[in-house]
């Protein structure tokens, strides 16, 4: 049986959401209503908002992402792993008894204090996609996630783009610079910087060097500095798993960055598979929906 449900991905500083009749998207809206953007509004009014004249009270309403946080709407505990992908929605947590809240992932074990909220949606998509040994998300921060066929056992964050983004806006790096423009080319030279560095924050710093010197465009930065963060992650983290390397890849996330991540893998004799996010979410939400119905 087709279900009817809707689906809202609620994260920081966005909210988008999905009206599924009998399996087919009827509507889909988004806004910048981000649980860190609500701008004096309650969680529940931004709600009412973006569902207005949709079957709230009938159909099932699952949502994912920092809805759950303990700045959210209602906290949604931490499901500590290893935790089969069949549990998740066992852990739903409801408001209202109405509307259900997919609860983050943990880890706490020595060397290793993680958390993750939002991604064990688009992972148990993924798993149905693409089953890995390994799921890379990148993004803001990074997702690094080992798994076997039934459960995840473990993950690590790196914050390759939330550095990134702050390396550009907010240091020495980015002061002055031009507007940026997309330069595989440039990217490909950073990410073979940041393979081969042992000594990293001090290649940082030979960034801007670089282009006072005049080595490289002004313009192309933000790429040479993506290369060079996103090479250092994959060889950094490939060291860290080399006790248990991974039988299979697979990347989640945006079709761009997961382009960059997928060429990275590669260049270092990493075959992957990509996965777009959106569509793990999407099927990711339809089983837990399908769950609930059981």
């Amino acid at each position: 049986m087709k279900a009817n449900y809707i689906a809202i991905d609620w994260g920081s500083t966005n909210i988008r959401a999905w009206w599924y009749e009998a399996g087919e998207c009827r509507a889909h809206r988004s806004s910048s209503a981000g649980i860190t953007q609500l701008q004096g509004e309650t969680p529940a009014a931004v709600f009412l908002k973006i569902t207005e004249g949709w079957p709230t009270q009938n159909i099932p309403v699952v949502m994912a992402g920092m809805v759950g946080s303990n700045i959210g709407w209602k906290t949604a505990p931490y499901l500590p792993c290893p935790i089969r992908f069949d549990e998740i929605s066992n852990h739903l947590i409801t408001i209202d008894e109405k509307y259900s809240i997919i609860p983050g992932l943990s880890v706490q074990h020595a060397g290793n204090n993680n958390v993750l909220r939002g991604e064990e949606t688009q992972l148990i998509g993924a798993h149905q996609l693409q089953p890995s040994s390994l799921y890379i998300m990148p993004g803001t921060h990074c997702k690094w996630v080992q798994a076997d066929s039934r459960q995840i056992y473990d993950f690590r964050t790196v914050m390759t783009g939330e550095l990134h983004h702050l390396l550009l806006t907010s240091s020495l790096i980015g002061a002055g610079l031009p507007p940026q423009r997309e330069n595989d080319e440039i990217f490909k030279k950073g990410l073979e910087r940041g393979i081969e560095t042992s000594i990293p924050l001090s290649e940082l710093f030979e960034v801007r060097a670089g282009y006072l010197l005049g080595h490289l465009d002004v313009a192309t930065i933000s790429e040479y500095l993506s290369g060079l963060l996103i090479g250092h992650e994959i060889i950094s983290m490939m060291q860290y798993l080399q006790s248990s390397p991974p039988q299979s890849i697979t990347i989640v996330g945006n079709p761009g960055l997961s382009k960059r991540y997928l060429y990275a893998l590669k260049s270092l004799g990493y075959p992957a598979q990509k996965v777009d996010g959106d569509q793990a979410f999407q099927i990711g939400i339809r089983s837990i929906v399908d769950a609930m119905a059981h």
